[in-house]
């Protein structure tokens, strides 16, 4: 808002102004997987999109959320569509994410991808493919949150190792990592906890 002559000053109501850089360097203490987003446009196109912002949300019913920009074309194509699959990123694919974070008019280019029985992209190399249907938008400043509800699941049979970001570069587990931890009674609703008690 101006001042009355013409000078920009603060909304006190909109609390203080955060800088752009630092929300992102501090944002990037947080480690994140790596997926590409893929459906089918209109004319029967695959299209998709490399995305950090992807997480489960809910067990039952089962959902899992993405945050795309507002103005990327392949949201719009998943929303004519009403669905999509996730595919989690093996360590191997920093090839793959690059190209899906591009400006690429065909990334599906000399990717190895199929089309699933639900008739949607999947990539063949990923670690896991979660196949969803669009259940709500909300609105999130530049970018929705989209909701989505799994029609279908599948991982790969191989002890590959996810693809990670973090501090503004990729980065993976250690390498001894690999093999699942045993199951742990304490952690079985960590994914949905509704109660207050912390989950350590």
């Amino acid at each position: 808002m101006t001042d009355g002559v013409g000078e920009t000053v603060a909304d006190p109501a909109a609390g203080p102004v955060i800088d752009a850089r630092q929300f992102r360097n501090v944002l990037g203490q947080f480690c994140t997987g790596i997926t590409v987003i893929t459906t089918f446009d209109g004319d029967g196109t695959p299209v998709g999109f490399a995305c950090q912002s992807f997480a489960a949300l809910s067990l039952e019913p089962p959902l899992v959320l993405f945050c795309p920009t507002k103005n990327s074309r392949s949201w719009a194509a998943i929303e004519r569509s009403g669905r999509f699959c996730v595919n989690v990123l093996a360590e191997e694919q920093q090839p793959t994410c690059a190209r899906f974070g591009s400006r690429e008019p065909d990334k599906f280019a000399g990717i190895p991808w199929r089309t699933s029985d639900l008739e949607l992209p999947l990539l063949d190399d990923a670690l896991a493919t979660i196949q969803c249907v669009v259940d709500s938008v909300i609105d999130g400043g530049d970018h929705y949150i989209v909701i989505g509800r799994v029609r279908a699941l599948s991982e790969s049979t191989d002890s590959g190792r996810p693809l990670l970001f973090y501090r503004g570069q990729y980065t993976a587990i250690e390498p001894d990592k690999t093999t699942p931890a045993p199951w742990r009674a304490d952690l079985d609703h960590f994914l949905t906890t509704t109660t207050l008690d912390t989950w350590l």
